[in-house]
């Protein structure tokens, strides 16, 4: 019973941190976080559904945030998180693969459901299909390179290890 309470606080946390984390990236970036034309830095963090499943609904939890504070549509705030949660758990479905697979959902996810949102939701006057390669280079960028080189580093520190281990 205790240890399932400490687990239990444990997953809190960790997932509490990541929504924060995700927060302050969007926040610290938001030149390039918000738009069109996207880097949300934070998608890096999509990543850690590899480590962790608390990773999942801190995710979900940090975009739906981030996307209220950014002055987002009721429209983004809904199916842009969704996106996030979609592709948190596709990474989290395809954690015992190859990490550069494990990448794939949120790039998807994002790639498919964000430009719906911006033509939608803000009228961007631009073909759908130019919207999703614009968030296809973005989430490349974002999930694809930054969230690999963090997930190495997450290794090489050994935090992955601790993130993943029944006890942590």
């Amino acid at each position: 019973m205790f240890n399932d309470q400490k687990d239990s606080v444990t997953k809190l946390t960790q997932g509490a941190v990541i929504a924060a984390v995700y927060v302050v990236l969007c926040v610290v970036f938001a030149a390039i976080s918000y738009g069109e034309v996207q880097v949300r830095i934070a998608e890096a963090l999509t990543i850690l559904p590899v480590f962790t499943p608390a990773a999942i609904p801190g995710l979900f939890i940090g975009c739906i945030i981030s996307n209220l504070i950014g002055g987002a549509t009721m429209l983004d705030i809904v199916f842009g998180s969704l996106a996030t949660l979609i592709g948190a758990i596709g990474t989290y479905m395809l954690r015992s693969k190859p990490r550069w697979i494990a990448i794939i959902p949120p790039i998807i996810s994002n790639t498919i459901i964000i430009p719906l949102v911006l033509k939608y939701g803000y009228g961007v006057d631009l073909p759908i299909w130019m919207l999703m390669i614009s968030l296809f280079i973005g989430e490349f960028i974002s999930c694809g390179i930054f969230g690999l080189i963090f997930a190495a580093a997450l290794d090489k520190a050994k935090i992955g290890r601790i993130l993943t281990s029944p006890n942590a």
